[in-house]
Formats: structure tokens, C-alpha cells, sequence
């Protein structure tokens, strides 16, 4: 654990940072070192890792407060494991002990009333949290992606006991298998009895003597996958995708947990998703604008037309119903809106220069609704001051 750097750090945080600050940190820190952005390149592929690794502890209340309190130690399986585990290396807790087992006489659990877990009960295993970039037609229309993804699973050494090959865990000589120890306590009220975990073996009722030596005696190790997610089409940029069990391996024979996969999309030059609708903007001529025309527009899933009225204003927004984003899980889609811009010439010759001061000499005010409509406003204006 020497070689690990703070997960505060490692994020860029304070302790105590709130839940905001740390979804924050970690999206900074994925659009610094993502692979994806720095293709080939093993140092920001590490720390990558590193940045997943804090944000997975972290982002979990329950670890994040282990983490607070007692470190790597709270977290990591495989740290400090050995014959005694659990956390019987903490000892100035012993005071604290006294106090719980006088209360647990008269309500009837462990360490101030609170019932103690069954350190032998099936666990699930913690989710992990990742991401994914894909491009914005891949999310259009779906995609099979492989995502690298650091997890515990069952040692296959020793098949998740903990005990190295060809012995076992054997009972504990302390609480003689109970997981508890039973002690007496001289009180102003008298006598009490309590009982507590065992601390040489965690509660378990066993010790492992002969710890496996490649997970350490903690029955799981760590390990890189790939897995294998298939991305829906219409999915959105900053949604969370589930893939049950891929997360973390359970405990004493609990199931797996879930791998949340967020995803992000990078943004098309062309289209532009709101909601399940597409916008795009399409320039258009001048002379398309006056005379009119049948344009062909780009789509998602292809081509498609739209037909330009004559005297087409620039802004003027089309709708194209059904070209728009497949709805999730729905096989209907939104709509396409297409706004036209008016493309006004430049670098004109003399004789095009010519001719279109003749054109414009041939219009009347007739021709020029609005530019009528707005001098006919300002006279007025100009009357009201007079």
C-alpha cells in the first residue's frame, strides 16, 4: 500500500468532499486521461486506473466512510490479511469495547445496542462505476463496445477460502469456533456478562494458519476484464447504463455486483441532438431562396429532401417527422428539424454586379414585406415625435 497515492488526492479533493465534488472531479479527471483522448499511451492508461479505483471507493457512502476512518485497511481485501484478519490490529479501540459490552447486556446486541453482522452471511459484491465515449452515430444507432473494468473476483489458487492449497482454516482455538468471546465485567450495578467478536478471528470461528500466498489469505484477488456492453440505440449523452454482475465478487457465496457504465458522446459537425429530435442547419442559395428548390439534406440514417418554397426566408425551420433518434426500448423515433440558411454571394464580378443592381431595380416595395413593414413602423415613430 505504499506505492498508493491518497483517493482524495488522486481526484484532486479535500477529505470530506461532498458527493457533487467528487461526480465533478472524477468527469474532469476522465476527459484529462481517457484513453480514448491518449490512444497509446500507458501513463495516462494507469492513471485512468488510478482515478476509477478512488472514484469506485469514493463515490460508495459505505466505503467512502471506511475509507475516512481507517484508510486502505477499511477498503482492500487483500491488506493486512493473514491469520487474525478482520481488524484486530486496532487495538486502542479495547476502552471503547467496555463501554459497548455494559450497554449490549441490557439491549440485547453487540457495541451499543446495534446488532453484529454474521461475518460468515453471503455478501453481494460492491458495483463498480465506469465510462464510455462513443461517437454521436454510435449512439444513434447503437453499438457493441469492450470495456476494461478492475475488479475483485474469487482467488482461483485457493477458490476463494483463503487458505493456501492442501490445508484449511482451522477453528478458532480463542472463541473455539463460536466467533464470540464471552467475558464479566465488575459494575457499580454488579456482575455483567457480555459477549463480543473474537478478536483473533474476526468472529468468523476460524483462522486461517497457512494464508494462500497469491491473495494473501483474503479469498480474492484483483484482476483486469474486459466486458463486453451492448449500448441501445437512442442512448443519450451523461445516461447509465446497468450490466448485472460485473461488478465486484460477493462474499461467502454471495452474488456478484453491477457494473454502471455512464455514458458520453462526442459531438457530430453536423447534427445535434434535443431530446430524441435531430437539428441541423443547411445553407442554401440565393437563388433557391427566390425561385424555390427540392434539396437533399443529410440524415442520421441516410439521406432524405425537403422542398424550398419560393420566397423562402433565412431561419425558416422544416420538420421531417420519424428522422429523428429512436426512442429507448420503443421502436418509434423523434423528428428531424432542418433550419435553412440563405448563403449571400460574395466576390461578385463586375457584369454579376451589374445585372443584380438591374434585378434589384426591377422590384417594387411589393416584393419586400417585411423591409415595407418595419420603414412603414419607423415613420411612424417619427410622426409620434414630432
Amino acid at each position: 500500500m505504499a506505492d498508493k497515492r491518497d483517493y482524495y488526492e488522486v481526484l484532486g479533493l479535500s477529505k470530506g468532499a461532498s458527493d457533487d465534488e467528487i461526480k465533478k472531479a472524477y468527469r474532469a479527471c476522465v476527459k484529462k486521461y481517457h484513453p480514448d483522448l491518449h490512444p497509446d499511451d500507458k501513463e495516462c492508461e494507469e492513471k485512468m486506473k488510478e482515478v476509477n479505483e478512488a472514484y469506485e471507493c469514493l463515490s460508495d457512502p459505505d466505503k467512502k466512510a471506511k475509507y475516512d476512518q481507517f484508510g486502505f485497511a477499511g477498503v482492500d481485501p487483500s491488506y493486512g490479511a493473514g491469520g487474525g484478519g478482520g481488524f484486530s490490529g486496532f487495538g486502542g479501540f479495547g476502552d471503547m469495547g467496555d463501554i459497548g459490552d455494559i450497554f449490549s447486556s441490557f439491549f440485547g446486541g453487540s457495541s451499543f445496542g446495534g446488532r453484529s453482522s454474521n461475518p460468515n452471511a453471503a455478501r453481494r459484491g460492491q458495483d463498480i462505476q465506469t465510462y464510455a465515449t462513443i461517437d454521436f452515430m454510435d449512439a444513434c444507432n447503437g453499438k457493441k463496445v469492450d470495456i476494461k473494468v478492475n475488479r475483485t473476483e474469487s482467488c482461483p489458487d485457493c477458490g476463494g477460502t483463503g487458505a493456501a492449497a492442501g490445508s484449511s482454516a482451522e477453528t478458532c482455538s480463542e472463541c473455539r469456533g463460536t466467533g464470540y468471546v464471552k467475558t464479566a465485567q465488575r459494575t457499580p450495578l454488579g456482575m455483567i456478562s457480555s459477549q463480543r467478536p473474537c478478536t483473533r478471528c474476526g468472529g468468523k470461528g476460524k483462522v486461517i494458519t497457512n494464508p494462500c500466498s497469491k491473495c494473501h489469505g483474503s479469498g480474492r484477488v484483483s484482476v483486469t476484464k474486459t466486458v463486453n456492453v451492448s449500448i441501445p440505440a437512442g442512448i443519450d449523452d451523461g445516461q447509465t447504463l446497468q450490466v448485472r454482475g460485473q461488478g465486484h465478487s460477493g462474499a461467502n457465496g454471495g452474488p456478484n455486483g453491477d457494473l454502471h457504465v455512464t455514458i458520453q458522446v462526442r459531438p457530430d459537425p453536423i447534427f445535434e441532438r434535443d431530446g430524441y429530435d435531430i437539428r441541423t442547419e443547411v445553407p442554401i442559395t440565393f437563388t433557391q431562396a427566390v425561385l424555390g428548390d427540392e434539396i437533399e439534406i443529410p440524415c442520421i440514417d441516410g439521406k432524405g429532401k425537403i422542398t424550398i418554397a419560393e420566397g423562402t426566408q433565412s431561419g425558416t425551420v422544416f420538420r421531417i417527422r420519424g428522422k429523428g433518434v429512436k426512442r429507448l426500448n420503443r421502436s418509434d423515433r423523434g423528428d428531424q428539424f432542418v433550419t435553412v440558411n440563405v448563403e449571400v454571394p460574395k466576390n461578385l464580378n463586375r457584369n454579376q454586379k451589374e445585372l443584380l443592381k438591374k434585378f434589384e431595380e426591377s422590384l417594387g416595395e411589393g416584393n419586400y414585406n417585411k423591409r415595407k413593414s418595419f420603414f412603414d413602423k419607423v415613420k411612424d415613430i417619427l410622426k409620434s415625435d414630432i
